[in-house]
């Protein structure tokens, strides 16, 4: 159930997969404004690639796709920051609470079934492209071969019709 819960709360923005500060505030149990705290005290721990501030356009994109997002949160003046898997791990170390260090397990996990059903999707995607590209040659062959034979009619058509020469009785 938790991981199901926390596997709802990943949203994939510029093409990595997130968590928004809000959300993790809540499984936290701590308020946002303290959470965001803790990341401006400790921002040396948070590079780029671990957290960003949504653009307003993505953040309406968001509001726009998901229904799930807190009323609060989405007429907030800022837009929230999003925390990548490793932003998760290090903002566990930040809060410095109990609470913080269990959830931070449940949100690893959670991270690692996605990643694991991402790649299980690649795997079955690539095998229907696979399974595609066969049957398009094959159905390639079909369409010259029923052409060929509207040709043939065609042409057999034309010499029925033709006048005939040469000897006649």
């Amino acid at each position: 159930m938790e991981l199901e819960l926390i596997h709802q709360k990943i949203h994939t923005i510029r093409g990595l997969r997130v968590m928004l500060d809000f959300d993790l505030a809540i499984l936290y149990t701590t308020e946002n404004r303290v959470l965001k705290q803790a990341v401006k005290r400790n921002i040396e721990r948070f590079p780029d690639d671990f957290i960003f501030q949504l653009s307003k356009t993505e953040w309406e994109e968001l509001i726009t796709n998901c229904d799930n997002l807190p009323k609060s949160a989405k007429f907030s003046p800022v837009t929230p920051l999003a925390f990548t898997e490793q932003g998760v791990a290090m903002l566990s170390s930040v809060l410095k609470n109990k609470t913080a260090i269990q959830i931070n397990i449940v949100i690893m996990r959670a991270f690692v079934f996605v990643r694991q059903y991402a790649l299980s999707n690649k795997d079955l995607y690539e095998k229907l492209a696979a399974l595609e590209q066969k049957y398009d040659q094959q159905f390639d062959d079909i369409h010259e071969a029923i052409n060929y034979l509207l040709k043939k009619d065609n042409l057999d058509k034309q010499q029925k019709n033709r006048p005939e020469i040469g000897y006649k009785k």
